[in-house]
């Protein structure tokens, strides 16, 4: 049995729900980013499913791709950014605490 379309938008649907609820109830930054990081991959999930189901393998996989590479950069910039609220802010990665940034 192979899975069809609607299995993936299934399993893309639920990971969006599950990154969508870690945003909302999330107070940390590294809550809020697995959350983000769920969003992005449901949407390439979306990518190569509808890729496949149209018949164009390769135009779903290359989106994928630069879809993964702009996450990583994402992430990178984050966790910089993470780095330096728990480093100036009482070793707290509340984002509450990062209202205090402001001059």
């Amino acid at each position: 049995m192979n899975p069809g379309l609607q299995h993936f938008l299934v399993l893309s649907a639920a990971l969006f729900a599950c990154g969508l609820l870690c945003l909302v109830t999330r107070r940390n930054a590294i809550g809020l980013l697995m959350g983000i990081e769920l969003i992005i991959n449901a949407a390439n999930i979306n990518f190569v499913a509808f890729s496949r189901h149209l018949g164009n393998d390769r135009a779903g996989q290359v989106f994928a791709l630069f879809g993964i590479a702009l996450a990583a950069v994402g992430v990178t910039v984050a966790l910089a950014i993470v780095f330096a609220l728990y480093r100036n802010f009482n070793k707290s990665i509340d984002v509450d605490d990062a209202s205090r940034l402001r001059g």
